[in-house]
């Protein structure tokens, strides 16, 4: 390993996390703490805020972060974003231990430059493994909620349970990514694993920071499997439920109900969204993400042999 990555191992003060839920003992009726996983994670300012894949932190009624030096601390979870995977917990630690990464930038990223990724795979802390960027724009899924993540870093870099929420760097040692997931039947690396890009994390903690969450505009429906529609011959998205409370629902899009003889009666079937076509629910969310809540929204729906516009002021997800 040369003097340089070396230096980055030093530098970016990375963590580890362990995530503990509380289960009570069946004789003794006592409560204990479980270790139920861990992770990797980095430090993201002085003021002990901590930045990791929500995965990592999902369930656990405890949880504590290592830093380089082997110190251990208590974490709380200031905010997440189930929707692309990103968490921000806090630690109480002194500023001279807090070493922040240089945030740097994932729009000028380019097929075949050198990355390292820092983790714990395996329970192996500060594990460093190099690569290059071998794809980008990648769609994964988010593992919590199945939403997709646009413009993912693919690389080759060696990623292994552990790795979860480490940092992904460019040779000057800037962060260009979260790395998030293994692409293994085996779950182990076989030279392809994913990352979220900076550029897409920047925006997320800066809200969760500021707010305690992330408002990201909603629809308010429920649809249908890709694979139901398509047994229909239609191409959109079928409304399974929009309720009255909901953004889609005060706008009168129709939900999918029984008759009185217990027949199904479809819904409205979304073709686009303000002249995007919308073919499957993976369309949708990408041109959702592209507004904001209060946005005014045109749907266009095939609503029996008919198509209606409909417009939908969007709305934050409560």
């Amino acid at each position: 390993m040369s003097l340089l990555q070396c230096s980055y191992l030093k530098k970016t003060h990375h963590l580890s996390f362990t995530s503990l839920i509380s289960q009570r003992d069946a004789f003794t009726l006592d409560v204990m703490e479980v270790p139920q996983g861990s992770g990797s994670g980095f430090v993201w300012d002085t003021d002990g805020h901590i930045v990791t894949n929500y995965h990592v932190i999902r369930g656990a009624s405890d949880l504590r972060v290592t830093l380089g030096d082997q110190s251990v601390y208590d974490a709380d979870v200031v905010g997440y974003d189930e929707d692309k995977d990103v968490a921000v917990l806090r630690i109480n630690a002194p500023k001279q231990l807090l070493r922040p990464l240089q945030i740097g930038s994932s729009g000028d990223l380019l097929v075949g430059q050198k990355v390292y990724a820092i983790g714990n795979p395996f329970g192996l802390d500060h594990t460093l493994t190099t690569g290059v960027i071998s794809g980008l724009r990648r769609e994964i899924s988010s593992a919590a909620t199945g939403r997709p993540i646009q413009d993912v870093i693919q690389t080759d870099a060696a990623i292994n349970p552990g790795n979860s929420g480490g940092p992904l760097l460019d040779s000057s040692g800037s962060l260009i990514g979260i790395n998030t997931a293994i692409y293994s039947p085996s779950g182990a690396s076989s030279g392809v694993g994913f990352s979220i890009p900076v550029d897409t994390v920047n925006g997320i903690v800066e809200q969760i920071i500021k707010y305690g969450k992330v408002t990201r505009p909603v629809l308010g429906i429920s649809f249908a499997p890709e694979q139901s529609v398509e047994q229909l011959g239609v191409s959109g998205v079928l409304v399974l439920d929009a309720p009255p409370g909901g953004p889609a629902g005060k706008a009168g899009l129709k939900p999918t109900t029984r008759d009185s003889y217990g027949r199904l009666v479809l819904g409205d079937i979304i073709t686009s969204v303000n002249g995007q076509k919308v073919t499957n629910g993976s369309d949708l969310y990408k041109i959702l993400d592209r507004y904001k809540v209060g946005d005014t929204i045109t749907v266009e729906v095939l609503r029996g042999e008919q198509k209606v516009n409909v417009p939908v002021t969007l709305e934050s997800r409560d």
